[in-house]
């Protein structure tokens, strides 16, 4: 069973519509402001195999050489649940505007097993393209 991806479809990262939502990032036509819509316009490049995307907003020391999507895997996204980003947390505390981290877990099915995926995941800003753009760095299992 495919899912939709039309403009007027939900966005598969839980957002309204995929033309408010991510649709606009995953397009080109806007930049992800937060490191949390980064996260979650990543989500949905991943719900729709768009490797593109995930490579070009995967930080250059730590993005992957091999292919990420594999063709072969039957894969069925089933939703995304954001813990916490925690610059909201700890915006008096943190001086550096340029990190940020996600907390969040994602519902799948691999090869029709349900597995759910728990990261804590570590975002910086930096200048790319003549703009301050967010990038995925790495992330970490809390189980």
């Amino acid at each position: 069973m495919s899912k939709k991806t039309s403009a007027a479809s939900a966005c598969p990262c839980g957002g309204s519509t995929l033309a408010t939502c991510c649709g606009p990032y995953l397009s080109g036509a806007a930049i992800p402001p937060t490191a949390e819509t980064l996260m979650r316009s990543r989500y949905t490049a991943y719900v729709q195999g768009n490797e593109p995307y995930l490579l070009s907003t995967w930080h250059a020391s730590t993005r992957p050489t091999e292919p990420i999507i594999n063709s072969e895997e039957k894969l069925q996204w089933l939703g995304l649940e954001v813990k916490s980003a925690l610059r909201l947390r700890q915006r008096k505390a943190e001086d550096d505007e340029n990190r940020d981290t996600v907390e969040f877990v994602a519902r799948l099915r691999v090869n029709g097993r349900g597995q759910r995926l728990h990261e804590i995941s570590n975002f910086v800003r930096e200048p790319a393209e003549g703009e301050l753009r967010w990038f995925y760095v790495d992330g970490s299992f809390p189980e």
